[in-house]
C-alpha cells in the first residue's frame, strides 16, 4: 500500500500516437494462443517476415525466450504461469506504447489470463489468435519432445495432459493448422490484419 502512494504516473512528451505516426503503421499485440506444437511461433516467425518486408516495425516475444530471461525465476505451478502471462502483457503493452507491433506466442491456456492481458489495452490493440490444432497432431508433431516427457511424468502440469487448455470462445481470428499449411496460414492472417495496421 505504501508502495503505492509513491508511485506517479509520468506524462511523457513523445506519445503512442506520435510514435505511431512514426512507424507509419498502428501497434497491436498479435496474441497467438493455442496447443504446445500447433504452429504458433512458426507462424509468428512467418507473418514477421512479411510485415517486415511491407516496413512494419515488429518484435517477436515467445515463451522460450522470455522464460530464459526476463521470466526465469518461475516455474510451472498455477500461481507461477500466472505470474509469467501478466509479465508478459506488460512488456507487451509497453511495444504497443512504443508504436510497434509485438507478436506474443505463448500457450497461454486460460481464458482469465488472455483477458487479463486484453484489458490492459484499447479495445482494439489486442488481437486474438487461436492456433488450432488437435491434441493428436500436436503430439505427433511433438518438436520438442514435450508430450513424451509430459506423459512419462517428467513434465507436471503440461498443457493437453495434466492441465487443462481452455479454447478462446470469441478469438478474432482462428487458424485451423490441422487443416491447412503454415504458409496458407501465414495468408489468412496476414489478409486480416492488413487492414487494421
Amino acid at each position: 500500500m505504501e508502495k503505492d502512494k509513491n508511485l506517479y504516473s509520468p506524462i511523457f512528451k513523445v506519445t503512442k500516437e506520435k510514435r505511431r505516426a512514426l512507424h507509419g503503421h498502428n501497434s497491436k499485440i498479435i496474441w497467438f494462443t493455442g496447443l504446445s506444437g500447433s504452429g504458433k511461433t512458426t507462424i509468428a516467425n512467418e507473418l514477421e517476415d512479411i510485415l517486415h518486408s511491407k516496413g512494419i516495425s515488429t518484435f517477436i516475444l515467445d515463451g522460450d525466450n522470455i522464460r530464459q530471461g526476463l521470466n526465469n525465476d518461475l516455474g510451472f505451478s498455477q500461481e507461477d504461469r500466472k505470474e509469467n502471462i501478466r509479465r508478459i502483457g506488460e512488456v507487451a503493452k509497453l511495444f504497443v506504447d512504443s508504436g510497434i507491433v509485438v507478436l506474443v506466442t505463448f500457450i497461454s491456456p486460460f481464458a482469465s489470463e488472455r483477458k487479463l492481458v486484453r484489458d490492459m489495452v484499447e479495445k482494439d490493440e489486442f488481437i486474438e489468435v487461436y492456433v488450432n490444432c488437435s491434441l493428436a497432431e500436436c503430439e505427433k508433431r511433438d518438436p520438442k519432445g514435450l508430450y513424451q516427457r509430459a506423459k512419462n511424468g517428467e513434465i507436471k502440469e503440461f498443457t493437453g495432459i495434466s492441465s487443462p487448455y481452455e479454447v478462446p470462445e470469441n478469438p478474432e481470428i482462428i487458424l485451423e493448422t490441422s487443416n491447412y499449411s503454415i504458409k496458407e496460414c501465414t495468408e489468412i492472417l496476414y489478409d486480416y490484419l492488413k487492414r487494421l495496421l
